[in-house]
């Protein structure tokens, strides 16, 4: 029997690979070799392919059940479980052998050492396509999940996909299901991988796969935004050291805490960081220090989860460095790879930031010292430097000082020659100036009274012209002057007459107010005599003679005094005036 070839997709050729079939390369298709089931390959078989008549979908409508043919086209019919029979024969004889298998767990449970398990197929856009339940026995499960766990570092768990060995398997009253005798775990190693290398050539495309990394390693931490799921082992190592360091005021942590397993994992980590980052009110401004990323070791399916394009992508674009501390040393992931720096296990994360923190304490400690130490050489330096400077300026200012006396005695030496001299200069000057001076007078009054009779007769010439134009013009303003006078006189007559009679009657006016008042004063005088005032509490002091007294200083120290009161008087001696 010749190879029997197929129509296969390049989608599906993985499937059709897994069931058996082989590459031509030659005639470029796909085959079933010689001797196989083509049962399995039905899906792919050519229309007019004589062996589609093998497939048990085929085979059911005439399946012979201890030597009774069923027809469903007769009228009699058959029982149902005679049909459900039938069909679980047909698939028995067309699975003898295992089929190699690819689906993804999409539930799990475990009973009695039994496995059994939900199945399903996917298209690239997540919609199901198949879906089935499957179980692993007891026994299988005790001999081949170890070595796939050994093998992965994974665990069976929902959302993992497996490359299976499978034998379809009908039973009347539990219905369709496949029984799981093998794991490949170089599938599901290479799933995975396949996973994380399409995010990496997607972000490399991008251009951002190394953005993060190239952000500038954390000089110093003093707050640090941490990214944790709630409770977790790893965070609780994280903390056991962070906590020290917050206490002793070395470093504020912030945590923000999230999901890192399951169907949408990925998404609420990166909504808790966007939300984190957003809402950072730290002492250094916009941005914490650093982020960190943490979570306990896990299967290799649980950390695969943060396999996620858009985590990546927005831990390629945040602006602050991110270090990640998931799982253990085997341990990898996409984040992993973008981060600012990777740590094998949370506890690594915390020890690193100690070393920076304690390297940063260290370095400053030595400044500290190197610079007190070159303070205090500087100081002695300087004042060493001050000492020998003031010795100095005290020596040269005595030496300055020294030598300004001296130059200040030789130069009043000078000045007192000079002033010597100047004086006799003068003197010598002066009686020159002085003879030359009465020279100068002297011929000055000889040329005076040689002057004096021809000026005199020049001015005895001017005063006779003088007083006869002056006698001339006095004749003219007399005249003027006597008209003017009795023009005045005769106003100021009039204006006395009025000022007369006016004056008159004010006087009258001051003379009746004056008698008017005097007869007032008159009045109150008489009102306040003596009488008057001794009636209103007063005494009224005489000498021996009977003269008043006013003032004390008119009496003397035992001279006799005598007192009258408005009753009567009394006779007294003075004391000594106080």
């Amino acid at each position: 029997m010749a190879n029997t070839y197929l129509i296969v997709d390049f989608k599906e050729k993985d499937a059709a690979k897994a069931l058996g079939a082989r590459w031509d390369g030659a005639q470029r298709q796909w085959y079933v070799p010689e001797g196989r089931e083509l049962a399995p390959f039905a899906q792919w078989l050519p229309a007019n392919s004589g062996a589609a008549a093998k497939s048990p979908t085929r085979q059911i409508a005439t399946v012979s059940f201890g030597g009774t043919e069923l027809s469903v086209a007769g009228k009699k019919g058959v029982s149902l479980s005679s049909l459900l029979a039938g069909v679980s024969q047909a698939v028995a004889q067309a699975y003898r052998a295992g089929v190699w298998v690819l689906v993804e767990v999409v539930e799990l449970r475990s009973n009695g050492g039994h496995v059994f398990m939900g199945v399903s197929e996917r298209d690239s856009g997540g919609s199901v396509l198949a879906k089935t339940s499957a179980v692993i026995w007891q026994s299988t499960a005790n001999i081949i999940l170890p070595e796939f766990e050994r093998a992965t570092g994974a665990q069976l768990a929902p959302g993992i996909k497996l490359l299976v060995r499978a034998h379809p398997v009908f039973k009347p009253l539990h219905g369709f299901s496949i029984e799981v005798d093998a794991i490949d775990p170089e599938y599901t190693l290479g799933d995975l991988e396949a996973r994380k290398r399409e995010i990496r050539e997607r972000l490399q495309a991008e251009g951002v796969f190394k953005a993060n990394k190239q952000l500038a390693v954390p000089w110093d931490f003093n707050e640090v935004l941490v990214v944790a799921p709630a409770g977790g082992a790893g965070l609780g190592d994280f903390q056991a050291e962070a906590n020290r360091l917050e206490q002793f005021g070395v470093c504020r942590f912030v945590y923000a805490y999230s999901r890192f397993q399951g169907e949408g994992a990925a998404k609420e980590i990166c909504d808790a960081l966007q939300m984190a980052v957003s809402q950072w009110t730290g002492k250094s401004g916009g941005r914490p220090d650093a982020v960190v990323i943490i979570r306990g070791g896990g299967a290799v399916n649980d950390l695969a989860w943060l396999n996620d394009y858009d985590l990546a992508r927005y831990i390629c674009d945040l602006p602050v460095p991110v270090l990640t501390g998931i799982g253990h040393e085997r341990d990898s992931t996409v984040l992993d790879e973008v981060a600012n720096a990777k740590y094998d296990t949370p506890s690594k994360v915390i020890a690193g930031i100690e070393q920076t923190v304690a390297k940063r304490t260290s370095e400053a400690k030595t400044f500290f010292e190197k610079i007190s130490t070159r303070a205090a050489r500087a100081v002695q330096s300087v004042k060493a430097n001050a000492t020998a400077l003031d010795t100095m300026v005290r020596s040269e200012a005595m030496r300055h000082i020294s030598q300004g006396k001296q130059a200040v005695a030789e130069l009043m030496n000078d000045i007192k020659l000079d002033a010597m001299h100047e004086v006799h200069s003068a003197a010598d000057l002066s009686s020159k100036a002085f003879e030359q001076v009465r020279a100068d007078v002297q011929l000055q009054v000889l040329q005076a009274r040689q002057a004096v009779p021809s000026l005199w007769e020049q001015v005895a010439v001017d005063a006779k012209r003088s007083l006869q134009v002056a006698a001339a013009s006095s004749d003219s303003m007399v005249a003027t002057v006597f008209d003017q006078a009795r023009r005045d006189a005769n106003v100021a007559r009039g204006q006395t007459d009025a000022e007369v009679a006016s004056v008159g009657v004010f006087a009258r006016q001051l003379v009746r107010t004056a008698s008017v008042g005097s007869e007032s004063l008159m009045r109150e005088i008489a009102g306040q005599g003596p009488e008057k005032t001794l009636s209103r509490g007063f005494a009224l002091v005489r000498d021996p003679s009977g003269k008043p007294l006013t003032r004390a200083v008119q009496t003397s120290s035992g001279s006799s005094i005598e007192i009258q009161f408005s009753d009567g008087k009394v006779s007294a001696t003075t004391g000594q005036q106080l």
